[in-house]
């Protein structure tokens, strides 16, 4: 479809001569055009890139009515207290503020642990997706550490939910991530892009294994 409709604009755009008569009427249209076509792929690039992040998928819509509604508490073992520790020390330039780092470190092993992914792995997550800002918002209104798109609130009948809530944001996101780890049967590559909502292309895979090998790897 993509191919059809830019050969169909490329024909448009050498057929600036039949309309302009002139030389420099030439040169006009041909840059109409080519501001048009190159327009139009842009919006068919983002528009794909949103798809994944923005479709209502009914079996993922249940898993994040489960989870948000699981009010099971978690216990630290010592493992986890000496991960929390190692942690807090790296993440000290992204949240001076140490109580704020401590809150989004337990809730991020816990959660993580819930969704059966490795902390390190969502904590790369978070750094490319909102650099530990709680209260970040995307251009397409994505909210919070793991950017969430809000109109899964109302999906599972929870509109009133704050996704700026650590927790809640957390809970949102691993239990996506988790989800797309199944459906694509393991591939963290194929999991990484729906997530993103670029399925396919590399460089959000990229950058969050990076983050993972790098800055959140485990000791």
């Amino acid at each position: 479809m993509i191919l059809s409709n830019t050969f169909k604009i490329y024909k448009l755009l050498f057929a600036g001569e039949d309309v302009c008569k002139t030389t420099a009427g030439t040169f006009i249209g041909r840059g109409i055009y080519c501001l048009f076509f190159f327009c139009l792929l842009g919006y068919t690039s983002v528009t794909q890139a949103e798809d994944y992040r923005t479709k209502v998928d009914a079996q993922l819509k249940t898993l994040l009515k489960e989870a948000i509604e699981d009010t099971s508490g978690f216990e630290d073992r010592f493992d986890a207290e000496v991960w929390l520790l190692d942690m807090s020390t790296r993440m000290t330039k992204q949240v001076p503020d140490p109580e704020e780092r401590m809150e989004i470190l337990k809730n991020v092993h816990q959660e993580a642990t819930r969704a059966g992914l490795k902390p390190e792995l969502v904590l790369s997550v978070i750094q490319v997706e909102s650099n530990f800002k709680p209260y970040a918002i995307s251009s397409v209104g994505a909210r919070g550490l793991m950017q969430i798109m809000p109109f899964w609130l109302k999906e599972i009948g929870h509109p009133n939910d704050n996704l700026f809530n650590i927790r809640t944001n957390l809970r949102f996101g691993c239990t996506i991530l988790s989800y797309y780890l199944k459906i694509e049967k393991g591939s963290l590559f194929r999991a990484l892009g729906r997530y993103n909502g670029s399925l396919g292309k590399s460089r959000y895979p990229k950058l969050v294994n990076r983050a993972m090998r790098e800055r959140w790897y485990k000791q």
